[in-house]
């Protein structure tokens, strides 16, 4: 009688340890599974204007007061000022040089054709300069030319790879014009400045605002 009480006992008290650990375990997952939860959770992705490194006040010359009717205006919500030859430019402050600022961004519409570039001082990007370029030229692209989505992705992936290359220093400035889009014959060459005032070398698209399709694209 007595083996049989201490067996029935035991039984219960690895019941019990057993009941305490499966519990102990059901909370360890609830935790990990909130934490993944947490780890996973969506970040809201917030929206810079592609002309915002600095805020260039004083130092910038009189904007015009001719007021355009320019199918470009759109850029002054993106930072830009427009100059009385009626381009587009985005100003920076020099990090080197206290109270020297310098073209950045610059984009003009000439006859048919539209012409952006991003100029890279001494020759280097600044820092984010790389994709603020390339959301640039992008976004240039996207208004101006009457291309699919999938065609502005690949351009976008395209001019992405060119700018990446150009900052890699595997792609060297020269004249030479590489063709991105050949029914709108747009171009994309990395070259060196001359009779400008910024010193370096620059990224320029030119593209035809009267042609419909995307063409296909070469390799560098």
């Amino acid at each position: 009688m007595n083996t049989m009480i201490r067996l029935v006992s035991a039984i219960a008290q690895r019941a019990a340890r057993f009941a305490i650990a499966l519990h102990l375990c059901t909370f360890a997952i609830s935790d990990v599974a909130m934490a993944q939860t947490a780890t996973t959770a969506p970040q809201q992705k917030t929206t810079q204007k592609i002309c915002s490194f600095d805020v260039v006040d004083d130092s910038l010359p009189p904007a015009t007061s001719q007021q355009t009717n320019s199918p470009l205006s759109y850029l002054q919500g993106q930072g830009f000022t427009q100059n009385p030859d009626g381009s587009w430019v985005c100003y920076v402050n020099d990090e080197k040089k206290d109270g020297r600022y310098y073209t950045l961004f610059k984009v003009q519409q000439v006859d048919k054709k539209l012409v952006a570039t991003s100029f890279l001082d001494s020759g280097n990007l600044m820092s984010g300069q790389d994709n603020r370029s390339l959301d640039f030229f992008t976004m240039l692209i996207n208004n101006h030319t009457n291309t699919s989505p999938e065609n502005r992705k690949s351009i976008r992936r395209y001019l992405d790879t060119f700018i990446s290359l150009v900052k890699q220093g595997k792609i060297p400035a020269s004249r030479r014009a590489y063709l991105f889009d050949q029914p709108n014959r747009g171009f994309v060459i990395y070259h060196s400045l001359a009779g400008e005032k910024l010193k370096g070398t620059a990224i320029t698209i030119n593209i035809n605002l009267s042609s419909q399709r995307l063409g296909s694209f070469p390799a560098f």
